[in-house]
C-alpha cells in the first residue's frame, strides 16, 4: 500500500465549541486531510512561519489551505492575513475567512488583504457539513493550487 500524505488543513478557530463543532463536521463527512488547530494570531503566524514549537515541519506541516476566523485573541485574523501576504514564501497560501461576521467592512477588509474566500459560519450543523464537504472537494481535489514557496527573483 502507498502512503500518501494528504495535505494539511489549518485552522485558526479561538471557539472551543467552534472547533469541536468542525472537527465532528470533518470527520462525519470523511475529510481525510490531517487537521491542525491554533487558537489565536500570533499562534498562526509562529505556526505558519516554523517558529517554536512550530518548528518540526513533520508535526507541524505547512498547510495546503487556512481557515481563518476574523475575531481572535493576540492579532486578529486581519493582522495575520496581511501578515501572510508579506511573506515571500507564503503569500501564495490558499486563505479562506471562516467567521461569523457578515459586515460588508469585513468582507472587503478580508479581499482587500488578500483573502481567497469569505464564508459566513453556519448557525445549523448540517449547513457546516455541506460546507466542509465543498471546501474539502473544491479546494484539495478541484482547485489548481499555486507554487507556495516559487524561486525569489527571476
Amino acid at each position: 500500500m502507498m502512503n500518501i500524505t494528504l495535505p494539511t488543513l489549518l485552522l485558526v478557530e479561538d471557539d472551543p465549541n467552534d472547533i469541536m463543532l468542525f472537527r465532528r463536521a470533518k470527520d462525519k463527512t470523511n475529510l481525510a486531510n490531517p487537521l491542525q488547530v491554533v487558537e489565536d494570531g500570533e499562534a498562526a503566524v509562529a505556526y505558519l512561519s516554523g517558529q517554536g514549537q512550530y518548528a518540526d515541519r513533520n508535526r507541524y506541516p505547512l498547510p495546503a489551505l487556512v481557515l481563518l476566523d476574523l475575531k481572535l485573541p493576540r492579532k486578529s485574523g486581519l493582522e495575520v492575513l496581511a501578515w501572510l501576504r508579506e511573506q515571500p514564501g507564503l503569500r501564495r497560501l490558499p486563505v479562506v475567512v471562516m467567521t461569523s461576521s457578515k459586515e460588508s467592512t469585513d468582507v472587503g477588509l478580508a479581499y482587500d488583504l488578500g483573502a481567497n474566500s469569505y464564508l459566513v459560519k453556519p448557525v445549523a450543523f448540517d449547513n457546516l457539513l455541506e460546507m466542509i464537504k465543498a471546501l474539502g472537494l473544491y479546494w484539495f481535489i478541484l482547485n489548481e493550487k499555486p507554487d507556495i514557496n516559487p524561486s525569489i527573483g527571476g
